[in-house]
């Protein structure tokens, strides 16, 4: 599948995006997680999806991939992480909202007034915020290995958490290992060594910016617990979790699924913080679904 890579300009930044399936399909959003590149959806599973009738939409997210980076130095990840889980307030130069909002205006660049939203991890989180803070624009939503914000729920193992906030080397060897590790740290048993080398290679290829995490979680940890504005979601969700998610462990999507009303809740038990090949057919069949409920 040939994937055209664009731009536009959004809320005074410059999103880089990318368009996949049948032209007149209907629009599905997908937004990824914290540092990862639009390309961090696997082609293959944006094939299922587009074989389902999905016009797909990938974007990088502000400070990932091609698109706009903050200027100034990161704030420091460790710390705000700390901060959150103290309920200390947390200032950042933009909030989950903000990254929701950039989503909106993509949407509505391209001339869809609403879309079915998928997100995985912060990009899960990014997808529950716009549910709140644009119903209108929102068909369904599908939060992958996602958490409510509430700060009781992030319990991730030494290991995964090292994986997000570790230091970075300084050379693309190094680097390329120390993602692979990082990689196999948030995994379950299904992990794809050889999908996992390739990946770190073209992520580090099309862009490396190891601020933007610190961006990223600073947006996370100022924009609090939505718990409470989830139970008000009035939409078809659908929550999926691995059940041996060592990063936002099972109880995060636990949670998710009591939050948000009459939502389907999908555990694989042998899914970590990743999205195995082997259920892409399945999730993708999925979506569909809760995009035609009837």
């Amino acid at each position: 599948m040939e994937t055209e890579e664009l731009t536009t300009k959004v809320n005074g930044i410059e999103l880089c995006y990318a368009l996949n399936g049948p032209t007149d399909g209907d629009p599905l959003l997908l937004i990824m997680g914290l540092g990862a590149q639009l390309i961090g959806w696997p082609i293959e599973f944006v094939e299922h999806l587009a074989s389902q009738g999905f016009r797909v939409i990938r974007f990088d997210n502000r400070d990932s991939g091609l698109s706009t980076k903050s200027v100034g130095d990161p704030p420091a990840a460790m710390d705000l992480l700390a901060k959150a889980l103290n309920g200390e307030s947390i200032e950042s130069p933009y909030s989950l909202s903000t990254m929701a909002n950039d989503a909106v205006a993509l949407l509505n660049f391209l001339d869809y007034q609403s879309a079915h939203i998928v997100g995985a991890s912060m990009g899960g989180m990014i997808a529950q915020t716009l549910a709140i803070d644009h119903p209108a624009s929102v068909l369904s939503l599908t939060s992958i290995c996602s958490t409510t914000g509430a700060p009781e729920l992030f319990t991730p193992t030494e290991e995964a958490l090292e994986a997000i906030v570790g230091d970075t080397p300084k050379s693309r060897e190094e680097i390329l290992k120390a993602n692979v590790i990082g990689s196999r740290a948030l995994a379950g048993p299904l992990w794809d060594e050889q999908y996992a080398t390739l990946q770190a290679e073209a992520n580090y290829d099309r862009s490396f910016c190891p601020e933007g995490v610190g961006f990223q979680i600073a947006a996370i940890a100022m924009s609090g617990d939505r718990t409470s504005r989830l139970t008000e979601l009035l939409l078809p969700a659908l929550i999926i979790h691995g059940a041996v998610d060592p990063l936002l462990p099972l109880h995060c999507g636990l949670a998710t699924a009591k939050a948000i009303p009459e939502s389907e809740l999908v555990v694989y038990d042998d899914m970590g913080h990743d999205l195995p090949s082997i259920y892409w057919p399945e999730i993708a069949q999925k979506i569909r679904k809760l995009a035609d409920p009837s």
